[in-house]
């Protein structure tokens, strides 16, 4: 109750939301020096010099989503694959994309041992999205980019939701959502973010 309560005062509301991120145990995402702090509302570092987002973040992320049980999601990078896990309990169907080859591994390990049937997770060039798969009704990007990506808005349903960091730099960074309907694309922006850049090509340890 004490994490739920730390979420709300953060923002996360929807009860939908809280309910997965009940559900989902953070801690089986982080291994070695950082396990101990698993349920700290912080970033912490992963394998392949990335990070699992604060709790926070990731409920608000996934709030402004907006996703209902019929949905299909697309994820930019998998990372820890604790995204991917709460958005799983959420929609319909969840793919997840990553350049890097050890995190797909590792996010599909913990994915199998949760009998989450409903993910799949690729590794690839998540600039370019998953068009074998496309449309989707929500995407949501855990990398900064300077602009929304075109490939991804391409591949975003008529109705659907799109959640981004958007920043030139590590410091300046701003969480946006885009909503894409018949007369064009709205953004909102949602609040400052830090993430790690969203980088084209496959990772050299692949």
């Amino acid at each position: 109750m004490q994490f739920l309560y730390a979420l709300r005062s953060k923002g996360v509301t929807d009860a939908r939301v809280l309910s997965a991120m009940e559900e989902i145990d953070r801690g089986p995402f982080i291994r070695g020096l950082f396990a101990e702090r698993a349920y700290e509302d912080m970033p912490l570092p992963i394998n392949c010099g990335q990070t699992i987002s604060q709790p926070s973040v990731v409920g608000l992320m996934t709030q402004a989503l907006q996703i209902s049980p019929r949905d299909k999601v697309l994820e930019v990078g998998t990372g820890s694959g604790y995204q991917a896990a709460i958005l799983s309990k959420l929609a319909r169907r969840v793919y997840t994309i990553d350049r890097h080859r050890r995190l797909v591994h590792e996010a599909r390990e913990i994915f199998e041992a949760l009998d989450l049937t409903n993910v799949t997770a690729v590794t690839g060039d998540g600039s370019f999205g998953l068009p074998e798969q496309a449309p989707f009704d929500r995407i949501i990007v855990t990398a900064a980019a300077e602009d929304p990506p075109g490939p991804l808005l391409a591949q975003l349903k008529i109705g659907g939701i799109m959640v981004v960091p958007v920043g030139q730099s590590d410091a300046v960074q701003t969480l946006i959502r885009v909503r894409k309907s018949e007369d064009g694309l709205e953004y909102d922006e949602l609040r400052p973010v830090r993430f790690v850049p969203l980088l084209e090509g496959l990772s050299r340890e692949n």
